[in-house]
């Protein structure tokens, strides 16, 4: 029996190009209501999965089906409920940001009342109606990426496919992006959410699908997901003083313990242990340098580890 809540099925979705195929059998449902993360490095087939899903491109194999009805060509009045956010902006620079919409809108087929409404609506929205009769190419990057969104939603979609929407974003302007987001989720809509950064996916969505090689690795519940994965320890220690280098360098002399970077408290020292067996030399290594320990914990595991134990660490392009 279909389950009423999914609005937006895909199954066993396949692309090729050439000797390479990128998506390997993609299967994902979408509920209303939710906002359904969709992981992955650089190549690992996300942004030509919502690409087959939106229809820009064709599947060679595979269905997409709303409302548990399979979308069939251009013409279908079911792709009427998607709307899609993709990377790369599609904004008319010398235009105003209300010109930018109300052209949308018209591609949209709105025209008269309704179309001032949803274009006012959008404005607010993006946070943008004190800027809406200026040309988009003195905006910020921010502003251009909150208008691109707000184009996608100006036939007031069911379903919403975002692909990367806060790359080169500044804080303020993702913060008003998420804020946007989950009231779209409140209202009822359906959110397919593409991005790399783990901490987006961990603060928007409930459901998370990590994908890799064209294939899904792992699926679930974010905090689900967390629970049962089984990754090395991390642990913090709280010292008296910053670490000096003879203790990093002998910390990084122990096989099975890494120090971690990035820290911005100096006097907090993160290492990744294999075990917890490993915890007594690494006190041993600090007691030889006479640095006080004033605290210790462990980390709970992170997204970003599970991402990257399923992914890998090495860099792609």
């Amino acid at each position: 029996m279909n389950d009423p809540s999914v609005i937006l099925q895909a199954r066993g979705l396949r692309k090729r190009y050439g000797a390479k195929e990128v998506v390997r059998g993609m299967d994902l449902s979408l509920r209303r209501g939710e906002i359904l993360g969709l992981l992955g490095p650089n190549g690992a087939g996300k942004s030509t999965t919502v690409s087959m899903i939106a229809g820009l491109i064709a599947a060679d194999g595979g269905d997409c089906l709303i409302d548990g009805q399979p979308v069939r060509g251009d013409a279908d009045p079911r792709k009427g409920l998607l709307g899609l956010v993709p990377q790369e902006l599609a904004l008319h620079e010398t235009l105003s940001a209300a010109t930018n919409l109300r052209a949308f809108g018209a591609l949209y087929g709105l025209s008269g009342k309704p179309l001032t409404q949803r274009v006012d609506a959008a404005l607010d929205l993006a946070g943008l109606r004190e800027r809406a009769g200026d040309a988009v190419a003195e905006f910020s990057g921010g502003m251009k990426r909150r208008l691109h969104m707000a184009c996608a939603l100006l036939h007031d979609p069911a379903i919403v496919i975002l692909d990367e929407p806060t790359v080169g974003v500044d804080p303020q302007s993702r913060n008003a992006i998420f804020d946007a987001l989950l009231a779209l989720r409140d209202a009822g809509k359906a959110l397919l959410y593409t991005t790399h950064y783990m901490e987006e996916a961990e603060r928007l969505c409930e459901r998370l699908l990590i994908m890799d090689h064209g294939l899904i690795v792992a699926a679930g519940r974010t905090r689900e997901l967390l629970d049962a994965a089984v990754l090395v320890p991390i642990v913090c220690l709280e010292l008296d003083r910053p670490a000096p280098e003879p203790l990093l360098q002998a910390l990084r002399q122990l096989p099975e313990v890494k120090p971690l970077p990035g820290e911005e408290r100096p006097q907090r020292l993160r290492l990744e242990l294999a075990s917890l067996d490993c915890l007594p030399a690494v006190l041993q290594r600090l007691s030889g340098q006479s640095v006080g320990l004033r605290g210790l914990h462990t980390e709970r595991p992170s997204l970003e580890q599970l991402f990257l134990s399923l992914t890998g660490r090495q860099l792609r392009d």
